[in-house]
């Protein structure tokens, strides 16, 4: 039994010492328009489900008249382009809330399908769905 508790506590001990408390959590930043500002390409959706071979999904948010460019290539054989606007809110309780329209002109537009809980950090954007929180898209910074 003494033994026991011996061994018990030096695993104890090892894992702990492995632990390093000095790495520091990666820093999110605001969700603006400046700090989304940019090419992003969409790494993982649904949760994980990762796009086929071949598939893209690219997004480029303009900050200064907030509009962003869509391209993709996943339900078509050939590359599909959406423009629109994009208006980023903050709830006091979820924190900032992306949403957007798309068209071909002022009059001709439809809504995004969900509005979006935004967590952004210099490299990566996670995107999840404000009605379906199983649906989350993973975006990459490109530039």
């Amino acid at each position: 039994m003494k033994y026991l508790k011996l061994i018990i506590f030096a695993a104890v001990a090892l894992l702990c010492s492995c632990h390093t408390p000095n790495e520091e959590p990666e820093r999110l930043l605001d969700v603006t328009p400046t700090n989304i500002a940019g090419v992003w390409e969409l790494e993982s959706y649904d949760g994980g489900a990762t796009l086929a071979e071949g598939s893209y999904v690219y997004i480029d948010f303009v900050r200064s008249d907030r509009t962003f460019t869509l391209y993709q290539n996943i339900d078509s054989m050939e590359e599909v382009v959406k423009q629109g606007r994009y208006y980023i809110e903050i709830d006091p309780e979820l924190g900032a809330i992306i949403r957007g329209t798309y068209g071909t002109d002022e009059y001709d537009y439809k809504e995004w399908t969900h509005r979006y809980i935004v967590e952004l950090s210099e490299d990566w954007m996670r995107w999840t769905a404000k009605d379906d929180r199983a649906d989350v898209s993973i975006y990459r910074r490109k530039n």
